[in-house]
């Protein structure tokens, strides 16, 4: 399937570089292949950017985002797709009735690989999925010739880490640079938003189940974010063969992080330390597709905090300011308050707290 819109970013500020600046003209040639690029039509819906882009993992959660943010700029954008239900909700991203059967890879001068798992299953191993998949992908988009390939791995990808999931994020990063070594790698920290399972999943739980007595430390980073750094890694051709770190602005503790969702959704829960072997053996005993919530890998996870690498390009060299999550989580948790918060007296004079407006959405 193919969608087509367009849209004029203005939410953060963008100091154009050289390659940037190229793209004012209606032409360019791509670095990689020669692939010319060409655009018409003023800014709006129908306008084409000339860009055509596939996007594996689109019907997850980052992956309707980045669609979104290609397909109101005007790009051509292949979804790749299993089920049918799956991808329905991205239709109204482009123009209605231009869905249209077509090679996911062959007709795109960039690919975006989003597909991920939290947990394993019998079918779908971490080693399946994070290594053998991504490799592939990338593959198969060197051999018809693609312009650019774009991975999303995670923040602490590291082959020596004590998570399997960490561990087969790394050895998924080596995969795809020797089968794409021009590609772009790209590793958020816990992403945050609407359909998390970050916010929601604490918040919306009776009890505080915490790990590690909420001392491992994290770094969230809104979603919005994440997919505007995607999207200009579209154009910019200086993003060529680096890899980013995509981190929120402030570091949190699990606990700073509970104590906000409190606040937020004005109710104190009980909280209650479990130790690690409890933990594990719990969600193991409980590790079942059916009643999985929590697997043995996300007991793992929690206990690793998130560590950035020195040097490491960031939001910065895209030229975005990545939001907070103080002041942008209140609309994402708030259908989870007690029905306590609605009987109280309206109270004059309460201090509004300033919430970052999105103009990119």
């Amino acid at each position: 399937p193919m969608f087509s819109v367009s849209v004029i970013s203005c939410r953060n500020l963008w100091i154009p570089t050289l390659s940037q600046k190229r793209f004012a003209h209606d032409l360019v040639i791509r670095q990689r292949t020669g692939k010319p690029i060409i655009k018409y039509g003023s800014v709006g819906r129908s306008s084409v950017s000339g860009h055509i882009a596939t996007v594996f993992g689109c019907t997850g959660f980052v992956g309707r985002y980045i669609v979104s943010k290609l397909a109101r700029q005007g790009t051509q954008v292949v979804v790749p797709y299993r089920d049918e239900d799956s991808k329905r909700h991205l239709k109204v991203c482009g123009d209605l009735g231009q869905v249209v059967p077509m090679e996911a890879v062959r007709h795109s001068d960039i690919v975006y690989n989003l597909i991920g798992r939290d947990h394993e299953t019998r079918n779908f191993t971490f080693e399946k999925v994070h290594v053998e998949g991504a490799a592939r992908i990338a593959k198969i988009s060197r051999e018809l010739g693609v312009s650019r390939f774009v991975h999303v791995s995670a923040l602490n990808a590291d082959k020596y880490s004590p998570s399997k999931f960490f561990r087969s994020k790394a050895l998924g990063e080596v995969a795809v640079k020797k089968e794409f070594p021009e590609a772009t790698i790209v590793r958020p920290s816990t992403i945050y938003g609407q359909e998390d399972r970050f916010l929601t999943r604490y918040a919306s739980t009776k009890y505080e189940y915490m790990l590690n007595y909420g001392q491992t430390k994290v770094r969230p980073v809104h979603v919005f974010d994440v997919a505007l750094a995607l999207e200009r890694m579209l154009k910019d051709e200086s993003t060529i063969g680096k890899t980013y770190e995509l981190y929120g602005p402030r570091e949190f503790t699990y606990e700073e992080v509970f104590d906000l969702i409190g606040e937020l959704i004005e109710n104190r829960r009980y909280r209650l330390n479990i130790p690690k072997p409890i933990a594990l053996a719990v969600t193991k005993a409980f590790n079942l597709p059916f009643l999985l919530t929590i697997s043995p890998e996300d007991i793992e996870r929690l206990f690793i905090s998130d560590t950035i690498t020195p040097g490491a390009k960031t939001f910065e060299d895209l030229g975005i300011r990545p939001l907070s999550l103080e002041t942008n989580s209140l609309g994402i948790v708030r259908r989870f308050r007690s029905s306590k918060a609605y009987s109280r007296p309206l109270v004059k004079g309460f201090e509004r707290k300033t919430k970052e407006i999105h103009t990119e959405y």
